[in-house]
This record gives structure tokens, C-alpha cells and sequence, in this order.
């Protein structure tokens, strides 16, 4: 568990009540990384959405690598050689890991540490059962997470655009 007082310094939890913030205090763990470390990959089942308190958090997705010959047979049997992409940077006070809370539950893109950095994974399991017996905070999470998929689709098409205009 993890002190409520912590979680309400952040306006992702903005408006939640003492309840809510306790239920998410005690299915929240503190986590200290160094710079290099990876949260998960793209595809991989998640289980926990995670709040940046220091530090940074890159969104990184695989793409074809820049500056390498791919053929047409490379292409279409997705062989080519690929790079990891920094679509987005997260840092204190964001979220990142979303996927743990919409359903397949599984990674849209990968996260690693820019940074060392200490973050609050929060265990999705007991957030959505929560979220079954009060729907009033179910709901606002959920508007939370929406905004921040929002926000990282404007980030992924803005960087897709980067590197079309590169080519």
C-alpha cells in the first residue's frame, strides 16, 4: 500500500473521493527503475497502469529501421530490420499502461525508462473490480485513460509524420 496523500497530488485523480483514493492506495505499489529498464513490450498482457512520480517513461514502438534497404519480399513477410521509436516521453505525473484497464488488456506499444525514475503501478485486476461496485469511479478513471489515449495517438501520428517528412 501506498499513501492516499500521494495519489491526490495528482490531477489524474482529481475529483475522486477519499474512498477511491484509498482503494487506489492500496492496489498501488512503489517502483524504483534505472534508466534502461522495460515496463513491457508491445503485445505483451498487462496488468498494472502506472503513474510517473520522477523520472521518465518512453513510449517506444518498433518501426522499420531508417537508412536500411528493405525489399518488397521483406516487407510482405514483415522480415525487415526495425528500431525502437520514441513516440512520446511521460514524466512526473502522467500515466502510461492504459491497456491494463481496456480490454484485450494487451500493450498498443512498449515502455521503458529514459531515466532512472519512480512510478505507482497500480494493480488493474483490483481497480476493475472496484470499479463493478462503484461505477462513479470506474467511470471517471475511464475518462481519465481516454484522455490519455487521446493524447498519445496525437503524439503517435505527429511523430509518424516526422518520419515521413524525413524520408
Amino acid at each position: 500500500m501506498i499513501s492516499p496523500e500521494l495519489i491526490r497530488r495528482y490531477p489524474f485523480f482529481a475529483g475522486l473521493t477519499e474512498d477511491n483514493l484509498l482503494t487506489l492506495a492500496n492496489a498501488g505499489e512503489d517502483m524504483t527503475v534505472e534508466a534502461g529498464y522495460v515496463f513491457f513490450r508491445e503485445g505483451d498482457e498487462l496488468h498494472h497502469i502506472y503513474i510517473v512520480v520522477e523520472g521518465a517513461i518512453g513510449i517506444v514502438v518498433e518501426a522499420p529501421a531508417q537508412n536500411v534497404e528493405h525489399s518488397l519480399s521483406d516487407q510482405l513477410t514483415r522480415t525487415y530490420q526495425t528500431e525502437e521509436v520514441v513516440v512520446s516521453a511521460v514524466g512526473p505525473g502522467e500515466v502510461f499502461g492504459w491497456s491494463g484497464l481496456v480490454p484485450p488488456h494487451q500493450a498498443v506499444a512498449g515502455a521503458k525508462a529514459l531515466a532512472a525514475s519512480r512510478v505507482i503501478a497500480f494493480d488493474c485486476d483490483e481497480l476493475k473490480e472496484a470499479f463493478q461496485k462503484d461505477c462513479r469511479f470506474g467511470f471517471l478513471m475511464m475518462q481519465r485513460v481516454a484522455q490519455v489515449i487521446r493524447e498519445r495517438l496525437r503524439a503517435l501520428r505527429i511523430e509518424s509524420l516526422a518520419r515521413v517528412m524525413a524520408v
